[in-house]
């Protein structure tokens, strides 16, 4: 049978053939070409400004003792502002630069101290007294693309993404003044602070104790490859010079280095990250703080017992998977871990994760621009971690003076309502969120809490 199809397709198309006059041949459709890589112009261009105000109240809470960095007991109210614009230009279709600017004003309610899971992702810790609230550079760096084939992919005007098309797979290489949490640990669900989960614990693996200044930038350089299927990249970043410091080391003295596999097998599907990191820097070990402390009869102090070359090793795997509503609907799960014998330096004082969250697109009840977010988390210490604040020492963000240790649990809500208009070629955006948080062991501390947040966030982009 197979044999006799064959033999009717040749007889028909030397038929075909044979009708056609010789100075007539038959027309054959040309090959699609791929658009050229390259952003849609030369010139530098705004990539986009935003606006972000939150509004937030601590409730009191049970407190039957304080220390240096307890949550407030009888609660507390604080607002915050952040703004930025962010700009690229691409001289060259292998070639763009960066640059960005922000400005943060306010602060965190308790300080922004007193928990690992921090409730406002847009906070500044106050790690240098006198940090001036004026604005800054937050990005400035260079990124060079060497293409793998004659595949492109369109990519669309965003925050430090320049539109215009790219080459599908290709080899990257990132420069100059940034952020790690840019390049690495993304998710699609979680991973917003101004538009998503405000809970630090739930937009980032806070296992994961990226190098960051005060204010969250650092130094470095990212070399990756990209395709559509799967990703590799190394990250080399600058150290802070103290915990939550604002001055950097040199990358020989400190620094962090990070390693992560994506895999992504289509376009619409189970994403996978896959992270490992070696912090070193001038880093204290908690074990050594206690002996000291108890030889001398002293309170532990990480930061007197710091030394150069210390290590901190840590792991990650992030998850995502799109339910429907063309991944608009979806669910996430990050789990994090670091060894944490030296102390927790750059990000925050969280050595175990567990994350899990939703986000329920708005379109099932007529809203495509709203999202009803649930994110749950339960987080810990090590053991020298737990017992060096149970003998009274304290972190950069944690210190109740003791400690009944006890897992910290966060619950988050929030309610994302969305409005949009053209202006121009690109839109701007308006988003109203009331959001709710629930900790139960505040600090990882038994003896305080529960505490409960409740939080407006008015969040404006062009």
């Amino acid at each position: 049978m197979t044999l006799l199809l064959a033999a009717l397709t040749d007889a028909a198309a030397g038929a075909a053939t044979a009708e056609a006059p010789p100075s007539a041949p038959a027309a054959q459709e040309p090959a699609a070409l791929e658009p050229a890589p390259g952003a849609d112009s030369r010139w530098p261009q705004l990539l986009g400004v935003q606006y972000t105000f939150i509004e937030q109240w601590q409730s009191a809470l049970e407190s039957p003792y304080e220390g240096t960095h307890s949550l407030l007991p009888q609660g507390d109210q604080q607002p915050t502002h952040t703004l930025g614009a962010y700009s690229g230009w691409a001289p060259f279709s292998w070639a763009q630069l960066y640059f960005d600017v922000e400005k943060f004003m306010g602060a965190g309610v308790s300080g922004a101290t007193g928990l690992g899971g921090l409730t406002n992702g847009d906070v500044i810790r106050a790690g240098t007294v006198g940090l001036k609230k004026e604005f800054y550079i937050a990005r400035l760096y260079a990124r060079f693309m060497v293409p793998l084939g004659s595949g492109t992919v369109r990519v669309e005007r965003g925050q430090d993404q320049l539109p215009g098309f790219e080459a599908a797979r290709c080899l990257e290489f990132k420069a100059g003044w940034l952020s790690a949490a840019d390049d690495f640990d993304h998710n699609r669900y979680g991973g917003s602070t101004r538009t998503q989960f405000m809970n630090w614990s739930l937009w980032q693996n806070t296992a994961w104790d990226y190098a960051a200044d005060t204010r969250g930038y650092t130094y470095g350089f990212v070399l990756g490859y990209l395709s559509p299927q799967w990703s590799l990249k190394y990250g080399m970043y600058a150290m802070p010079t103290v915990a939550n410091g604002q001055t950097l080391e040199t990358l020989n003295r400190a620094r962090e280095q990070n390693l992560e596999l994506t895999l992504s097998p289509s376009a619409l599907t189970t994403v996978v990250r896959l992270l490992a990191y070696l912090n070193t820097a001038r880093l204290g070990d908690y074990a050594q703080a206690l002996a000291i402390a108890a030889a001398t009869g002293t309170v532990p102090d990480i930061a007197a017992d710091a030394d150069n070359g210390r290590h901190k090793v840590g792991f990650g795997l992030n998850l995502e998977q799109p339910l429907a509503d063309d991944g608009n609907t979806g669910v996430f799960m990050r789990l994090g871990w670091n060894d944490a014998h030296t102390e927790d330096f750059a990000f925050t004082e969280v050595d175990r994760l567990v994350s899990l969250g939703a986000q329920l697109s708005g379109v099932r009840w007529r809203r495509s621009e709203d999202y009803l977010g649930v994110g749950l988390v339960t987080e810990g210490l090590s053991s020298p971690h737990r017992d060096y604040l149970a003998a009274g020492g304290s972190g950069f963000l944690l210190g109740d003076g003791r400690l009944n240790y006890a897992h910290e649990q966060i619950f988050e809500t929030y309610y994302r309502a969305g409005w949009s208009w053209t202006i121009g070629q690109a839109p701007l955006r308006l988003q109203l969120s009331p959001d709710f948080q629930y900790v139960q062991n505040p600090g990882f501390n038994r003896d305080r809490g529960p505490v409960r947040f409740y939080a407006l966030r008015l969040h404006l982009e062009y």
